[in-house]
């Protein structure tokens, strides 16, 4: 007897996709509550420039040493400028400035809907697959996001005003940042080096983020403060260039919709970090929601065991990442 082996999609679960999620998520968690300590002397134009201007640097020196072609071709080229707008200059601008009216821990929880956007859109371009376990899973967890969102609406020391607006900021924030994602499992962006793209992607929002912050708030306005220098390294080496490669390389592996999970599970990171230097306070709407997201999770990502099938005498076995 012969066996017919298919190779099937990667799969969240399997190590080599899942030990990157994981790393991404865990850092992304902690930059809201960093990205905090950006705001205040310098306009968020300009901390969004900092960040990125040190990002797209250590991402050419990284292309460098490992000693790839640096230049893209002319249609790859466009498609980083628009990559690199979509998602380091409309997005981020977005998120820095919500966070001006609302707490860290709210924009974190309101991003968490990116899944929505992220999973409608790559059915729609990418023809991603919808499975009935990953539609209620999303489900779940969508409505457990939202009883996060309910409790900090409520508890909301600003007022109603400020959180409706930061809201509608870190919203579009979301759907810049899902432009971006799906993008990245277009065909395209494949057959161009992660890095390479990455790297002329931060370069081209750098210059767009430069560009307006100078025309809406004037020249560059430093704080020469070691928290706040920090932090923009924080940001632009850990948060960026290290993060941004393993997250699009989960797009590519798993599609946009899977990938967005992250943004499920860091609001509980993120709430932990609000906790502790916010005076984040946990009620019942936010802890049943974090358990419904987290349930939410499980359901969309865990794989039924598949029976193989038998034909004649051939055999055919779905492998397993």
């Amino acid at each position: 007897m012969s066996a017919k082996i298919g190779a099937q999609p990667a799969s969240l679960l399997s190590p080599r996709v899942l030990i990157p999620f994981a790393l991404v998520t865990l850092i992304w968690g902690s930059t809201w509550i960093v990205i905090k300590g950006q705001l205040g002397i310098v306009p968020p134009s300009w901390s969004v420039t900092y960040r990125f201007s040190v990002a797209a640097a250590a991402m050419f020196a990284f292309a460098a040493i490992r000693r790839e072609r640096l230049w893209l071709e002319p249609r790859a080229m466009a498609f980083a400028m628009l990559l690199g707008i979509a998602q380091f200059t409309f997005n981020f601008n977005f998120v820095y400035r919500a966070e001006q009216h609302i707490t860290s821990g709210l924009v974190a929880v309101l991003f968490a809907l990116l899944i929505v956007p992220n999973t409608l859109l790559g059915r729609l371009f990418l023809k991603s697959p919808l499975e009935r376990r990953f539609l209620a899973g999303a489900g779940i967890a969508i409505v457990g996001v939202g009883l996060m969102i309910l409790h900090e609406y409520r508890a909301a020391a600003l007022g109603a005003g400020e959180v409706l607006l930061g809201t509608a900021l870190t919203l579009a924030g979301v759907m810049s940042a899902s432009t971006a994602n799906v993008m990245q499992g277009t065909a395209i962006a494949r057959a161009q080096s992660m890095v390479v793209m990455i790297a002329w992607a931060m370069l081209f929002g750098v210059v767009a983020d430069g560009s307006y912050a100078w025309i809406t708030t004037g020249p560059p306005v430093v704080e020469t403060t070691p928290v706040y220098f920090g932090g923009v390294l924080y940001l632009g080496i850990i948060a960026s260039a290290v993060t941004f490669p393993l997250y699009f390389n989960v797009i590519r592996a798993v599609g946009p919709g899977q990938a967005a999970w992250s943004s499920v599970l860091i609001p509980i990171i993120a709430m932990g970090f609000s906790t502790a230097f916010e005076d984040y306070h946990w009620a019942p709407l936010s802890i049943a929601g974090g358990a419904m997201a987290l349930v939410g999770l499980v359901i969309a990502v865990a794989k039924r065991p598949e029976r193989p099938s038998v034909s004649g005498n051939m055999v055919s076995v779905p492998v397993e990442d």
